[in-house]
């Protein structure tokens, strides 16, 4: 079991300014349309944010490749020194290095089989004024399309009150995603392109499954204005360009075959209460 240190601002700083350093290490070339439609800067408690009552925010963020919460919360530092809290699954917080930067960035963790107590807590954070960030397709897309999103996103906005915000990130994945470590080569000036979508409220009561479905058509539309004003000409095959548009990634019903077995693999490696 790793340490599990108290959620410490100082230390999330931190991480924000080795982010800033990598980024600048590496020329990372991030730019974003939609910016209006960020949450108003507010007033600052030192040099972070200050969470006020009422004006938390849901980013509903797509999952291609695992720098994309990074490059949102670069995004979110820039405008508005805020810090973004992420649903982390267990696995992760049970990681000797990771656990505890994890607990240290007040991050919520969500438990292997038991979401109850996560679920709770990420509405009492969006209650609070916290911006919460939430993959809702709940793991990455190997088919660089966005995939079948789950509920909570929608349900945890529309218990606490608060916006929805989409954010599509394009071009991250091309420095790291599964099955595709690290390049420098890759990675040098890479071109990350992100689109922040029109805030969306969903009222209590709301259906869940019809909002999620609309949710997904709007960040799948930010994906689409990404690639088309993305800067790399992927030639014919590239591994990180989806089927359709001459890309060899899985096919969306060949990512839904690979999602199965991995889902059925999880389920065999949980731990047993």
């Amino acid at each position: 079991m790793p340490w599990r240190p108290p959620s410490n601002d100082r230390f999330y700083r931190l991480i924000v300014r080795t982010g800033q350093v990598l980024r600048w290490a590496l020329r990372l070339d991030i730019q974003a349309t939609g910016l209006e439609h960020l949450p108003d800067k507010g007033p600052l408690n030192g040099p972070s944010r200050q969470v006020v009552p009422g004006r938390g925010a849901v980013f509903a963020v797509t999952h291609f490749g695992y720098l994309d919460f990074a490059v949102l919360e670069l995004l979110l530092w820039r405008h508005a020194r805020a810090q973004l809290r992420f649903l982390v699954h267990q696995g992760a917080a049970d990681h000797w290095l990771a656990g505890p930067a994890i607990s240290a960035s007040g991050h919520i963790v969500v438990g292997y089989t038991d979401r109850s107590d996560a679920y709770d807590a990420a509405v009492a954070k969006l209650r609070n004024g916290e911006y919460l960030a939430v993959f809702p397709e709940a793991g990455v897309s190997r088919s660089f399309t966005v995939r079948e999103c789950r509920t909570g996103a929608v349900r945890m906005a529309a218990e606490a009150g608060v916006l929805v915000i989409p954010v599509s990130v394009w071009g991250a994945h091309r420095v790291l995603t599964r099955g595709h470590g690290f390049s420098r080569r890759r990675s040098w000036h890479a071109p990350v392109r992100v689109h922040v979508g029109e805030p969306m409220m969903f009222p209590p009561g709301s259906e869940a499954e019809a909002a999620t479905g609309m949710l997904r058509s709007i960040l799948q539309s930010g994906i689409d204005q990404c690639i088309a004003g993305f800067p790399l000409d992927p030639g014919s095959g590239a591994w990180w360009m989806p089927a359709h548009l001459g890309g060899s990634a899985p096919t969306d019903a060949e990512r839904q075959l690979l999602d199965a077995a991995d889902a059925a693999a999880g389920r065999r490696r949980a731990p047993r209460n």
